[in-house]
Protein backbone atom coordinates (compact mmCIF):
# COMPACT_ATOMS: atom_id res chain seq x y z
CA UNK A 1 0.00 0.00 0.00
CA UNK A 2 1.17 3.48 -0.78
CA UNK A 3 -0.46 6.54 0.82
CA UNK A 4 -0.14 9.46 -1.58
CA UNK A 5 0.43 13.02 -0.42
CA UNK A 6 -0.37 15.56 -3.14
CA UNK A 7 1.81 18.69 -2.94
CA UNK A 8 -0.50 20.53 -5.36
CA UNK A 9 -3.37 20.16 -2.84
CA UNK A 10 -3.66 21.76 0.59
CA UNK A 11 -1.63 20.18 3.37
CA UNK A 12 -4.35 21.14 5.88
CA UNK A 13 -5.97 17.70 5.48
CA UNK A 14 -4.79 15.27 8.14
CA UNK A 15 -4.82 12.31 5.77
CA UNK A 16 -3.37 11.21 2.44
CA UNK A 17 -5.38 12.28 -0.60
CA UNK A 18 -5.12 8.87 -2.26
CA UNK A 19 -3.86 5.35 -1.69
CA UNK A 20 -2.73 2.64 -4.05
CA UNK A 21 -2.68 -1.09 -3.49
CA UNK A 22 -0.30 -3.14 -5.59
CA UNK A 23 -1.05 -6.82 -6.19
CA UNK A 24 -0.96 -9.24 -4.60
CA UNK A 25 -3.10 -8.02 -1.73
CA UNK A 26 -6.29 -9.26 -0.14
CA UNK A 27 -8.90 -6.52 0.25
CA UNK A 28 -11.05 -6.38 3.39
CA UNK A 29 -14.28 -4.35 3.30
CA UNK A 30 -15.89 -3.68 6.66
CA UNK A 31 -19.48 -2.92 7.45
CA UNK A 32 -19.93 0.35 9.26
CA UNK A 33 -18.57 -0.08 12.79
CA UNK A 34 -21.19 1.11 15.25
CA UNK A 35 -21.00 2.21 18.90
CA UNK A 36 -22.52 -1.00 20.25
CA UNK A 37 -21.28 -3.04 23.20
CA UNK A 38 -21.13 -6.86 23.17
CA UNK A 39 -24.80 -7.02 24.20
CA UNK A 40 -25.88 -4.77 21.32
CA UNK A 41 -26.53 -1.67 23.44
CA UNK A 42 -25.56 1.75 22.09
CA UNK A 43 -22.79 3.12 24.32
CA UNK A 44 -22.39 6.77 25.32
CA UNK A 45 -25.80 8.12 24.16
CA UNK A 46 -25.50 11.82 23.35
CA UNK A 47 -21.67 11.69 23.37
CA UNK A 48 -20.11 11.58 19.90
CA UNK A 49 -16.56 11.31 21.29
CA UNK A 50 -17.46 8.38 23.55
CA UNK A 51 -19.21 6.69 20.66
CA UNK A 52 -16.23 7.29 18.37
CA UNK A 53 -13.98 5.48 20.86
CA UNK A 54 -16.30 2.46 20.90
CA UNK A 55 -16.61 2.54 17.11
CA UNK A 56 -12.84 2.46 16.65
CA UNK A 57 -12.48 -0.40 19.14
CA UNK A 58 -15.19 -2.30 17.25
CA UNK A 59 -13.53 -1.52 13.91
CA UNK A 60 -10.22 -2.91 15.20
CA UNK A 61 -12.02 -6.07 16.35
CA UNK A 62 -13.74 -6.55 12.98
CA UNK A 63 -10.47 -5.99 11.09
CA UNK A 64 -8.64 -8.45 13.36
CA UNK A 65 -11.29 -11.10 12.64
CA UNK A 66 -10.44 -10.65 8.95
CA UNK A 67 -6.68 -10.79 9.59
CA UNK A 68 -6.15 -7.04 9.21
CA UNK A 69 -5.05 -4.09 11.37
CA UNK A 70 -5.73 -0.37 11.35
CA UNK A 71 -2.37 0.12 9.62
CA UNK A 72 -3.72 -1.95 6.69
CA UNK A 73 -6.64 0.45 6.12
CA UNK A 74 -6.52 2.27 2.78
CA UNK A 75 -9.83 4.22 2.99
CA UNK A 76 -12.41 5.20 5.60
CA UNK A 77 -15.77 6.87 5.61
CA UNK A 78 -16.79 8.50 8.91
CA UNK A 79 -20.44 9.32 9.53
CA UNK A 80 -21.56 11.64 12.34
CA UNK A 81 -25.26 12.24 12.99
CA UNK A 82 -24.91 15.96 13.59
CA UNK A 83 -25.14 19.25 11.72
CA UNK A 84 -22.53 20.77 14.07
CA UNK A 85 -19.05 20.99 12.62
CA UNK A 86 -17.47 20.83 16.08
CA UNK A 87 -19.06 17.37 16.59
CA UNK A 88 -17.52 16.21 13.30
CA UNK A 89 -14.12 17.59 14.29
CA UNK A 90 -14.29 15.96 17.74
CA UNK A 91 -15.12 12.57 16.20
CA UNK A 92 -12.40 13.01 13.57
CA UNK A 93 -9.81 13.62 16.31
CA UNK A 94 -10.71 10.27 17.92
CA UNK A 95 -10.61 8.45 14.58
CA UNK A 96 -7.32 10.06 13.57
CA UNK A 97 -5.85 9.33 17.00
CA UNK A 98 -6.73 5.63 16.69
CA UNK A 99 -4.78 5.45 13.43
CA UNK A 100 -1.70 7.11 14.94
CA UNK A 101 0.78 8.03 12.21
CA UNK A 102 -1.13 6.01 9.59
CA UNK A 103 -3.33 8.50 7.71
CA UNK A 104 -5.42 6.76 5.04
CA UNK A 105 -7.70 8.79 2.77
CA UNK A 106 -10.98 9.49 4.51
CA UNK A 107 -14.34 11.12 4.00
CA UNK A 108 -16.04 12.79 6.99
CA UNK A 109 -19.79 13.35 6.72
CA UNK A 110 -22.49 14.92 8.84
CA UNK A 111 -25.72 12.98 8.32
CA UNK A 112 -29.29 13.32 9.60
CA UNK A 113 -29.64 9.93 11.28
CA UNK A 114 -27.90 6.56 11.67
CA UNK A 115 -29.40 3.09 12.06
CA UNK A 116 -29.45 2.34 15.80
CA UNK A 117 -31.26 4.15 18.59
CA UNK A 118 -29.07 6.96 20.01
CA UNK A 119 -26.33 6.23 17.43
CA UNK A 120 -24.24 9.27 16.49
CA UNK A 121 -21.12 7.74 14.87
CA UNK A 122 -20.27 5.04 12.32
CA UNK A 123 -17.01 4.26 10.51
CA UNK A 124 -16.49 1.92 7.56
CA UNK A 125 -13.13 0.95 6.15
CA UNK A 126 -11.34 -0.80 3.32
CA UNK A 127 -8.05 -2.52 4.17
CA UNK A 128 -5.39 -4.21 2.03
CA UNK A 129 -3.49 -7.13 3.55
CA UNK A 130 -0.33 -8.70 2.17
CA UNK A 131 0.38 -12.40 2.55
CA UNK A 132 -1.84 -14.90 4.32
CA UNK A 133 -4.47 -13.80 6.77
Amino acid sequence: MNLIRVPALSDVAEYAYAATVEPPARLVFTAGACPLDAEGRTVAPGDPVGQARQVMANLETALAAAGARLTDVVKTTVYVASSRQDDLVAVWEVVRGAFGGHEPPSTLLGVAVLGYSDQLVEVEAVAAVRGEG
